[in-house]
C-alpha cells in the first residue's frame, strides 16, 4: 500500500477525516487580470464557461495575486506565505529559499492527508522544502484520473499558457497578416496607452486569447462531469497575476495584481460554504488565503505560520468575508530589472510605496521589450508624442502614491500631494510601515546579502534581525518627509550608522536628487567602503545629487565583484543612467569575473543597443 493511501485510511480510522472529502481543481490562466474579461466589465473577453461556473458558485470581485509576476505569485500561492517574508520575492530566483522545518507547501499537506495531487504542468517556484513532495505528478501528462482509485480525493492544478505574455510577442508581419476575432476599432484602451494600430491590435489579440482559455476550461469541466466527479469538486478559475499589456505584468498596479476568481461550488459539498450560489462577493481575498481555504474545506488544520486565512469552509461566514477590505502587494526584481515596491489597498484607496522611485517603471527589461507595443510606447515617448498620462511610465516616480480607485481605476492621478487627502495618506502609510516591519521584509537587505545569509531559513533570519529591519524601514521612510527635516538625521546616519543604514540613507538621497546635494561630502566617504553594495548606492546618489558621471565607478566595482547577484544590481543602475540620464557606456569596459548568470541579459542589451 502506498504511503498516501495508508495515511488516508489512518486518518479516517481515528476520526480526523470524514468518510468523503471534496476534490479541488485549479484552472489558471497565465498573465491575466480582470481588465480583459467581460465577466468583470470589459467590453470583450467573453468566457461563457466561466460564467456558467459563476452561476453555480461565487465570483470574487476583489481577488489579488500579491505579486505581479509568475514565480513570486506562484510561490506565494503554493505556500500561503508572503514572499518578502519567505525569501522568494525575486523573479527569477538566483537561489532557492528553504522553508523552515515543518512548513510545507499546502499541496504536500493535502498529500499527507490522503489526497492525490497532480499538477499540469507549471511549477516555477522560488523555494524548496524538506518533507513530503508537493505533487504525486507534475508534468504535461499529469491528471486527476491517474489517482490510484476512484475513491481517492484529489487536487488538480492546470495552467493554461495560451494567454501568457509570449503570445503577444508577434512580428509586424503577423500583425499585418493575422486578423483578430475581436474588432480592433472597438476596443477600449487604457488611458496610459497611446491610441495606435499596434496597441489596438495587441489589445484585440489578447481578448482572443482569453476566449481561447475559456474553451479549455470548458473541456476540463466536461471531463469532470463525464468522470462523475464534478459535483464533488470545488473548481477555482483565476489568473496567476496581472495581464500582459504594457504596465500590467511585473508592476504593482491593479493591472498587475487584481485577478479574476470564480469558484464553482459542488452540489454535494455546498453545505461547507456560506455563500449563495450565483452571487458576487466584494470582500478582499489574495493568494495567501487560497491554501488555508483549501485546507479548511478539506477539514485539515491550518498551520499558524501561514500568512493567509480561509475564505470558505466551516466556520467562515459570508458576512465576515464580505467585510474584508485590505490587501498587501509587492514587486521586486523581474529577471534583470530591479524594483522595490510595496502596496496597501483598503477599500477604494490604493497606497503605493516606491522605495526606489527615482527609477522609472519603463527601465529596460529584455523579455518585456520583445513586445512591439512596449517598443513603440518607448519610441513615442522619446519623440515627445505622448500625453502626460501616457508618459508617466518612463519618468521617475514619487516615493509614495495614493489613488482613489473608484474614480481612477487605472491609477494615473496621484493624490498623495493633495491637502484634503492627507488623513487617508497617513493612515495607509502607517498600515504599510507596520506591515513590512511585521513580516520582517527581507528586501530591506540587498538580494546578495539575503542569498549569503538568509536563504537557509528566511523566516528565522527575519525574526532574528527584526530589530535591524525595523530600523532600515525607518531610515527608508525619511524619503517621505521634507529634506529640511531629515537632513541632520541622514548626516548622523552617515557618521554613526551601520552599513545597511548608510545603504538606505544613500537611497533616500537619491530620491531627493539635487535637493540632497548638501550631503555630498558624506556620500563621497562611502566610496571607500569595502561593502560594494553600499559603495554602489553612494555612486548612484552622487550621480543624482551632483550630476557626476557614475558609469566608470560602477564598471569598476562590477569588474571586481565575485558575486553574480551584486553584478546584476550594479548593471541595473548602469542601464538606468545610460538610458535615462544620457551617460555613455563602452560595453567593452565590462570585464566581469563573476560567474555568468542573469546579469548577462544586461551585457547583451548594452552590446546590441
Amino acid at each position: 500500500m502506498k504511503t498516501y493511501q495508508f495515511l488516508f485510511l489512518l486518518l479516517i480510522s481515528i476520526g480526523w477525516a470524514d468518510a468523503k472529502k471534496p476534490n479541488f481543481v485549479f484552472l489558471v490562466s497565465e498573465d491575466n487580470s480582470i481588465h480583459y474579461l467581460k465577466h468583470y466589465g470589459a467590453k470583450f473577453g467573453r468566457m461563457p464557461n466561466v460564467e456558467k461556473m459563476a452561476e453555480r458558485g461565487v465570483t470574487f470581485n476583489h481577488a489579488f495575486s500579491n505579486a505581479p509576476v509568475c514565480s513570486v505569485a506562484r510561490s506565494t500561492l503554493a505556500t500561503g506565505i508572503l514572499a518578502p517574508r519567505g525569501g522568494f520575492q525575486y523573479h527569477r530566483k538566483a537561489e532557492l529559499a528553504t522553508l523552515p522545518k515543518g512548513v510545507l507547501p499546502w499541496s504536500a499537506i493535502l498529500r499527507d492527508s490522503g489526497y492525490f495531487c497532480a499538477n499540469n504542468r507549471k511549477q516555477d517556484y522560488n523555494f524548496k522544502s524538506n518533507g513530503t513532495k508537493s505533487w504525486d505528478e507534475s508534468s504535461n501528462k499529469a491528471n486527476w484520473r491517474n489517482r490510484p482509485n476512484k475513491d481517492t480525493p484529489f487536487f488538480y492544478m492546470q495552467s493554461m499558457a495560451q494567454s501568457h505574455e509570449g503570445s503577444l510577442h508577434f512580428s509586424k508581419k503577423i500583425m499585418e497578416d493575422e486578423k483578430t476575432n475581436t474588432p480592433i476599432g472597438e476596443v477600449d484602451l487604457h488611458p496610459y496607452h497611446p491610441d495606435t494600430p499596434t496597441f489596438r491590435y495587441t489589445h484585440a489579440r489578447y481578448y482572443d486569447r482569453v476566449e481561447l482559455i475559456d474553451e479549455l476550461i470548458g473541456g476540463v469541466l466536461k471531463k469532470l462531469e463525464q468522470g462523475g466527479v464534478l459535483e464533488d469538486t470545488f473548481v477555482f478559475y483565476f489568473g496567476d497575476h496581472g495581464g500582459v499589456l504594457p504596465r500590467g505584468k511585473g508592476y504593482a498596479y491593479e493591472s498587475g495584481l487584481h485577478v479574476p476568481l470564480v469558484v464553482r461550488i459542488p452540489q454535494n459539498f455546498k453545505n461547507l460554504v456560506d455563500f449563495q450560489r450565483g452571487t458576487r462577493m466584494d470582500g478582499f481575498v489574495s493568494f495567501i488565503d487560497f491554501g488555508p481555504t483549501i485546507l479548511n474545506l478539506a477539514g485539515i488544520k491550518v498551520d499558524k505560520r501561514l500568512d493567509g486565512k480561509a475564505f470558505m469552509g466551516r466556520g467562515i461566514s459570508a458576512e465576515e468575508v464580505e467585510s474584508r477590505d485590505e490587501t498587501f502587494g509587492y514587486a521586486d526584481r523581474f529577471d534583470e530589472k530591479y524594483d522595490f515596491v510595496r502596496t496597501y489597498r483598503k477599500g477604494k484607496w490604493k497606497y503605493i510605496r516606491n522605495y526606489q522611485g527615482f527609477y522609472p517603471d519603463g527601465l529596460q527589461n529584455n523579455y518585456r521589450y520583445r513586445m512591439l507595443a512596449f517598443q513603440e510606447w518607448r519610441e513615442l515617448f522619446k519623440k515627445g508624442k505622448l500625453t502626460d498620462e501616457q508618459s508617466q511610465f518612463f519618468k521617475a516616480r514619487s516615493a509614495e502614491q495614493l489613488f482613489d480607485l473608484s474614480q481612477d481605476p487605472h491609477e494615473v492621478n496621484d493624490l498623495s500631494g493633495h491637502s484634503d487627502k492627507q488623513d487617508i495618506l497617513l493612515e495607509l502609510r502607517g498600515k504599510l510601515q507596520r506591515k513590512v516591519k511585521s513580516i520582517n521584509d527581507l528586501s530591506f537587505y540587498p538580494e546578495s546579502h539575503m542569498i549569503d545569509h538568509a536563504l537557509q531559513n528566511p523566516l528565522a533570519f527575519g525574526e532574528n534581525n527584526s530589530e535591524e529591519i525595523s530600523k532600515l524601514v525607518d531610515v527608508a521612510d525619511l524619503a517621505l518627509l521634507s529634506f529640511q527635516k531629515v537632513e541632520p538625521k541622514l548626516a548622523k546616519i552617515f557618521q554613526d550608522g551601520r552599513d545597511w543604514e548608510k545603504y538606505w540613507a544613500c537611497l533616500v538621497c537619491s530620491q531627493f536628487e539635487q535637493e540632497a546635494k548638501s550631503l555630498s561630502s558624506h556620500l563621497k566617504k562611502m566610496l571607500s567602503s569595502k561593502n560594494l553594495m553600499l559603495r554602489m548606492r553612494a555612486i548612484e546618489a552622487l550621480a543624482l545629487t551632483e550630476k557626476i558621471d557614475p558609469i566608470p565607478s560602477l564598471i569598476e566595482i562590477a569588474n571586481v565583484s565575485e558575486s553574480s547577484v551584486e553584478v546584476l544590481l550594479i548593471l541595473n543602475t548602469v542601464a538606468f543612467f545610460r538610458d535615462h540620464h544620457g551617460f555613455e557606456l563602452n560595453p567593452k569596459s565590462l570585464k566581469i569575473i563573476a560567474p555568468k548568470a542573469e546579469y548577462y541579459r544586461r551585457i547583451e542589451y548594452f552590446t546590441q543597443n
